[in-house]
């Protein structure tokens, strides 16, 4: 009984946040940039290009690599495990009167790949570079996470578990990237 009604407080919220932002923040400007926007995201196209420059660079190519597998993982993670699993549809599906501006092909929405790529990109970035990438890539991340919802392609908490997954994953190969650098300088001794 709890459960359900987390999930029903949880539904009315997602809906009624996507609602208000076709309602209110939909205009012929923010439209096209939005789509254009998130439609960088498309297989984390965005991310690859931001990777491929960073290993270009000797100074940052460490991040790039890291870069590369937090996309790797947070794709695995997401796409593979946890969405197949949850099999949650998609907004314009269960919400009356939600009209997306896009469409896309994979029916589940939770949690939202496209903002779990962001993220983990973000928390390899914010360990590895200076403070005003770190930055920078925060807020591409937010903004991509923003444009799943303004999209209407995805729910609230369908942003908010993909950056949640997203900075796990980020750390869990930073953490694995420190555990391998101290055992290779300790096999040095």
């Amino acid at each position: 009984l709890i459960v359900m009604c987390m999930f029903e407080l949880t539904q009315t919220f997602d809906s009624s946040v996507l609602l208000w932002i076709q309602q209110n923040l939909h205009n012929s400007i923010l439209d096209p940039l939005m789509v254009a926007y998130t439609s960088l995201g498309n297989y984390s196209i965005i991310w690859f290009l931001a990777a491929a420059v960073m290993i270009y660079f000797p100074k940052t190519r460490k991040a790039g690599v890291l870069v590369l597998l937090a996309i790797f993982l947070g794709y695995m993670v997401n796409n593979f495990v946890i969405k197949d699993l949850i099999e949650r549809p998609r907004p314009w599906v269960d919400i009356s009167g939600l009209e997306p501006l896009i469409y896309v092909s994979n029916p589940n929405s939770f949690p939202s790949g496209h903002t779990c790529i962001a993220f983990a990109v973000a928390g390899i970035i914010c360990r590895t570079l200076s403070k005003k990438w770190a930055l920078v890539s925060v807020a591409a991340a937010i903004l991509m996470g923003f444009s799943r919802l303004y999209v209407g392609v995805h729910y609230p908490t369908d942003v908010i578990a993909g950056a949640v997954i997203g900075i796990i994953c980020s750390q869990i190969v930073w953490y694995v990237y420190v555990s391998a650098n101290k055992k290779t300088s300790s096999a040095c001794l």
